[in-house]
């Protein structure tokens, strides 16, 4: 890894308008690289600091399938299992189709949730989602919510094709049920404590905390300021599995590192057997599938396992980074990446919603630039 080079490329992307970089590169629990450039206001009156939180966004269903994947190896929930087992609102799904709504012709699984192959889709707006919070407003609880998400048919046939969707909300609900705990109380329990993760928690829509980076938006190639909200926590009460954490970069590079290092913390705690680490990198997503994942979001070469992309084929992309290479980003411009082999994992948190080159360029040059 050439260090200068870093540098050198996230200092550009400050005279490029991105008001705030932080990067963190681990190998096998040593810290090997830390950088940070920019402000978190647009007054540029705040520098990036250790201090400063963000909304991780889809950087919570890291989290998310790391809890899934504990209660996996426990025994207490197979990938195999329908979803209906665990939400009853889940057993007798319909399915939208051009001659009106069909019964489901197969079971939801908790694997189809996993991988985005439930038939779901990212509407906040759906009835059932309306009508509980109609009804309860800000006290709406996690399992209500997401047994109102299926009150609307679904989209295809559970396990046939790949949409980017709420099935990680769900999987937190799950959770809730069989632990008997909230999702964050879980969370709490068995990853944040363990891991010394004291800085991550649930946002809540209407309390952010001071410390927060200014969220921003990036609208026809300029950067400007918005509203730092959590759209994704519909209620007070409610605990979103795919976008509802609040963290710092520190916190999540130590979730990074335990990951890439087989599950075991700098501390020497485990919170995954490695078996079940490989386990999210097997790629869950047949043929129709991955055409959906590299059409819809650009995603060539890579597959998608147990809720994160890993990539399969560096060749078609030009990568330098090894088969195998793991992680997901979030909504405002973060990512987490690791890799099992070698031990590197890389966390890099920006706050800009909408933000195209995050993406195209940000998070594939890094990774290149680290591997």
């Amino acid at each position: 890894m050439n260090t200068e080079k870093l540098t050198e490329y996230l200092d550009s992307l400050i005279p490029r308008g991105i008001p705030s970089v932080d990067c963190i590169v681990y190998k096998n629990h040593e810290c090997i690289y830390r950088h940070m450039a920019g402000y978190t206001d647009h007054k540029h009156t705040i520098p990036v600091s250790n201090d400063t939180q963000y909304l991780m966004f889809s950087m919570t269903k890291v989290m998310t399938m790391t809890a899934l994947m504990q209660l996996v190896e426990k025994g207490q929930i197979s990938l195999e299992d329908p979803v209906g087992r665990y939400l009853p609102a889940y057993s007798d799904l319909t399915v939208a189709d051009k001659d009106g709504n069909l019964s489901a012709a197969n079971p939801l699984l908790i694997k189809h949730l996993a991988s985005m192959q439930s038939g779901l889709d990212y509407n906040l707006d759906r009835p059932g989602i309306k009508r509980i919070l109609a009804r309860d407003g800000m006290k709406a609880s996690t399992l209500d919510l997401v047994n109102a998400f299926v009150e609307s048919p679904l989209n295809f046939q559970p396990g046939t094709h790949f949409c980017y969707s709420l099935s990680h909300d769900v999987i937190a609900a799950v959770i809730e049920v069989v632990s008997g705990m909230t999702f964050g109380e879980y969370l709490n329990t068995n990853i944040w404590q363990p891991l010394g993760m004291s800085r991550t928690h649930f946002a809540k829509p209407y309390n952010l905390e001071a410390n927060l980076s200014e969220q921003f938006i990036m609208e026809d190639d300029t950067i400007r300021p918005m509203e730092p909200t959590c759209n994704y926590q519909l209620s007070e009460c409610y605990e979103s599995g795919g976008a509802g954490l609040v963290s710092c970069t520190l916190d999540y590079a130590k979730l990074a590192d335990t990951l890439a290092s087989g599950g075991i913390s700098s501390d020497g705690v485990r919170i995954l057997n490695s078996d079940s680490i490989e386990k999210i990198k097997e790629n869950l997503l047949g043929e129709d599938s991955l055409n959906d994942i590299a059409n819809t979001m650009g995603r060539v070469g890579f597959g998608y396992g147990v809720g994160m992309q890993v990539l399969l084929d560096p060749a078609k992309i030009n990568s330098s980074a090894p088969v195998g290479v793991f992680g997901w980003d979030g909504a405002a411009g973060s990512i987490i990446t690791m890799d099992t082999n070698s031990k590197i994992s890389l966390v890099y948190t920006m706050h800009v919603r909408n933000c195209g080159i995050a993406y195209g360029e940000i998070h594939p040059t890094l990774r290149d630039l680290i591997f």
